[in-house]
């Protein structure tokens, strides 16, 4: 029952398209080659694994009792926001046909895919408030369990993202750099609507 539950609300918190899966769906389609862009993979999927680790194991608990944390979280989360939808608008990504990229080479990869993951205000509360505080419903090795279904849904939601995004873009050239526009304004979009909901870090 909680490998199960596990795997429903994981999925149901990661498959909203926002910015960290906009990355991980064009990631896929950068170079020539698909294990090219393993190492942004694996590392986004580690940032995850760890996320989910630190709020199964109490983190959570601790976190939501200082909203001044959340409030530094979610100014760091849209600033971070803002520059990579700029980045991404003034520098779009290279060619998907082409066979040497230069754009985002390892170092940048996993810069970006770690940065994702834990500077995206939106997914750590996710992951800190539902995943972290349902854990504790559990105990022993049922939470063991109720875990490692939140983490395999992480692996194999990203991996299959990135290639379904290869097989979609690299298809058609055009759509690739239209979804690149695309992408840097749904980033920014999510750095307004952080705005939004957050009127501490600004009243």
């Amino acid at each position: 029952m909680s490998f199960f539950h596990g795997i429903v609300l994981a999925f149901a918190l990661i498959l909203p398209f926002g910015p960290q899966n906009i990355f991980l769906f064009n990631i896929g389609a950068m170079y020539p080659r698909f294990s090219h862009a393993l190492p942004a993979l694996i590392t986004a999927a580690l940032a995850d694994t760890l996320l989910i680790l630190l709020a199964v194991l109490g983190l959570s608990i601790f976190l939501l009792e200082f909203p001044m944390i959340k409030d530094a979280m979610v100014i760091m989360g849209i600033l971070f926001l803002l520059y990579i939808g700029w980045s991404i608008w003034k520098s779009p990504l290279a060619h998907p046909h082409a066979e040497h990229v230069s754009v985002w080479p390892v170092k940048k990869q996993i810069t970006l895919a770690a940065s994702f993951s834990l500077l995206n205000p939106q997914a750590f509360i996710d992951t800190m408030a539902v995943i972290g505080v349902t854990s504790f419903t559990y105990t022993g090795s049922e939470r063991v369990v109720f875990t490692l279904a939140c983490i395999l849904v992480s692996w194999c939601w990203f991996f299959t993202l990135a290639y379904v995004g290869r097989k979609i873009l690299r298809a058609n050239t055009r759509f690739y750099h239209v979804f690149n526009r695309i992408s840097a304004i749904l980033i920014w979009g999510s750095a307004g609507l952080l705005i939004y909901t957050n009127p501490r870090i600004y009243s």
